[in-house]
């Protein structure tokens, strides 16, 4: 395969919300914590999520001041600041906002390193964010010059850093994106037993306007595991 094998795992409601008020659910801490454990078990080198999601969890809204820096134009090429990282962070970025203040993402667990951020970008990307990420010395890549190709993506992660595995963790827009191409080889889902019944909150898959809506896409169950609590772990692949 000349591109990573992509699993897509998320925590998701009884009517498939990704984020809701469910989440603060006491109950809800339980299926979280099982979540991360299950990440762990699959041993992947890299896990992948949208800015958004980056932003929430992350850099919490951290703007960069980048209006005063005397830059000249820097090529749009891939950079790697290093490819022997035991973990990769990747956060799709496609304007290059993330205002991120070191090159890795501590660990949070005591069986997690820490994570090599590597952010995906396109050609609008300003210079001076380009010269910041090389001063801090996060990886970045180019997926395209004004949107992102995802095939193009995961090709040049599994090339330039050897990932042959991508955990994928949404956001829902993000998630849609790469089932639309036809990149998620499995589906990872713990259904926690909770409705959240919000008209407005994201779904485990969302389609952005300016793309194509492609055929529904087939899952097979490949596996199903009983929670505590009445939750559910289920596997699914093409």
């Amino acid at each position: 395969m000349e591109r990573p094998y992509i699993i897509c795992r998320m925590l998701t409601s009884l009517d498939g919300k990704i984020i809701g008020d469910y989440l603060e659910e006491e109950r809800t801490q339980y299926f979280i914590d099982e979540y991360e454990k299950i990440h762990e078990r699959y041993g992947c080198k890299a896990w992948m999520c949208g800015r958004i999601t980056m932003e929430e969890n992350f850099t919490f809204g951290h703007k960069l001041d980048l209006t005063h820096e005397n830059i000249s134009s820097i090529p749009r090429t891939d950079y790697v600041a290093t490819t022997d990282a035991k973990t990769y962070a990747i956060a799709v970025d496609p304007s290059g906002k993330l205002g991120w203040t070191k090159n890795y993402i501590s660990e949070w667990s005591e069986n997690r390193t820490e994570d090599h951020i590597i952010e995906v970008l396109t050609e609008l990307v300003s210079d001076a964010y380009l010269a910041y990420l090389q001063k801090i010395g996060i990886s970045y890549i180019f997926g395209g010059k004004e949107q992102l190709d995802f095939m193009i993506v995961v090709q040049k992660l599994k090339k330039l850093f050897s990932i042959d595995k991508i955990m994928l963790k949404g956001g829902g827009v993000l998630n849609g994106a790469f089932l639309n191409e036809g990149l998620i080889d499995e589906l990872s889902l713990i259904l926690v037993p909770i409705a959240d019944g919000s008209t407005n909150s994201l779904t485990l898959f969302e389609f952005s306007s300016p793309l194509p809506k492609t055929r529904p896409v087939n899952f097979h169950l490949k596996e199903i595991e009983k929670l505590d609590d009445g939750g559910l772990w289920m596997l699914q692949n093409k």
